[in-house]
């Protein structure tokens, strides 16, 4: 367990600290809208400001600050998986997905535009991820570049994030156990945090050890996020959640609750909150919020 000094305000003002830090790197790289494509940009923008808890690029930044990685190359890190996390939600928004009209408590991307510029936003997204990564103010290394950019396109790619869209859209069709949830909200959800955990030793250059522990601990963290957001939207209501309730039952989709009930679920989250955190121990006080992040985003769902 983590140190009694670190509580829920600790990690709530961590990332309220890194979300105002996130934002002004992002200000920075997404050009205003301008000429005759200023629709996609004023969209783009739009999708990336549009609030939320910064939860990846905090695992970024302080997963970074565990091997005293310069701030300014964490932050162009952290800048690419947000960047890349919100064309995720744009397209997941869209009525070919799960078609949704309300995100983070406004109107889905598609809904304040339109679909085409949704699309062509959440591209936009996608590819200024990887410009970021590429420039060399993110690292002066290039083959530390490349590394971030690997390992960025396989979580967000086939084998990763979309891949497990691709399960959990196939999912109503299909009658799936828990080791077919497990790997699909790894895909889905865990692979991005899986990358944004591992930033930090990339970034560091410190070896496999590190950015192994780190992956491991991004593996429960994601798990445990997950069944809390299927327990919101099991038991939530629409106002809290920024976001419509009820949709995964009514439309079939496999999660935790499904197969062992919310008493279950709450309880199988719990173990890999627990689990997430002894992960960092060996880091001693330098870790206690990150360790106490798993608790923290289980408290949403109570």
């Amino acid at each position: 367990m983590t140190d009694t000094l670190i509580d829920d305000a600790d990690v709530a003002a961590g990332l309220t600290r890194a979300a105002a830090k996130v934002e002004a790197a992002l200000e920075t790289l997404v050009p205003p809208a301008h000429g005759y494509h200023a629709r996609v940009l004023a969209a783009m923008r739009y999708a990336l400001f549009a609030g939320g808890k910064r939860l990846r690029p905090y695992l970024t930044l302080a997963g970074a600050a565990l091997f005293e990685v310069p701030e300014d190359r964490a932050l162009r890190a952290a800048a690419a998986i947000e960047a890349l996390h919100t064309y995720s939600l744009v397209h997941d928004d869209l009525p070919a997905m799960d078609d949704d009209d309300l995100r983070r408590g406004r109107p889905t991307t598609h809904k304040q535009y339109d679909e085409a510029t949704a699309i062509l936003a959440g591209d936009g997204l996608l590819t200024l991820s990887f410009q970021i990564l590429a420039d060399s103010r993110t690292h002066p290394s290039g083959e530390v570049r490349a590394r971030l950019i690997g390992r960025l396109a396989e979580a967000g790619g086939a084998e990763g994030m979309i891949g497990g869209q691709m399960m959990d859209i196939l999912a109503p069709e299909n009658t799936y156990g828990e080791a077919e949830i497990v790997l699909l909200q790894q895909m889905k959800t865990g692979a991005l945090f899986e990358f944004s955990a591992e930033a930090g030793p990339i970034l560091a250059d410190v070896g496999a050890e590190h950015q192994q522990r780190l992956r491991r601990f991004a593996q429960d963290l994601g798990l445990a996020f997950q069944i809390a957001d299927d327990l919101i939207d099991a038991t939530g209501d629409e106002a809290t959640a920024g976001k419509a309730v009820g949709k995964d039952a009514e439309q079939g989709k496999a999660t935790f609750i499904g197969i062992h009930g919310l008493d279950g679920a709450r309880r199988e989250a719990r173990r890999l909150a627990e689990r997430a955190s002894d992960t960092l121990a060996v880091y001693g006080a330098a870790a206690n919020e990150l360790r106490r992040l798993p608790f923290f985003l289980l408290g949403r769902a109570a």
